[in-house]
């Protein structure tokens, strides 16, 4: 029975409006930026951390060794 479901198919025959298409474009364009979001997430804080402190390094340095 599965066998024949899966390769014997009939068409089928409904109406999907327009409130599933915008659905579907939603839920696709969510995913998207829940993607991009948490991969902005995971690499922006290091490296803003990073950045800062090599800035305090820097006026640190600047200020125990005047020239």
């Amino acid at each position: 029975m599965i066998f024949y479901n899966l390769f014997f198919l009939t068409p089928i025959f409904a109406y999907l409006g327009p409130g599933m298409g915008g659905g579907i474009i939603a839920a696709v364009f969510g995913i998207i930026a829940a993607f991009f979001l948490g991969l902005w997430g995971i690499l922006y804080y290091p490296i803003k951390r990073a950045l800062k402190n090599k800035k305090k390094k820097k006026i640190l340095s600047k200020n125990t060794n005047p020239k």
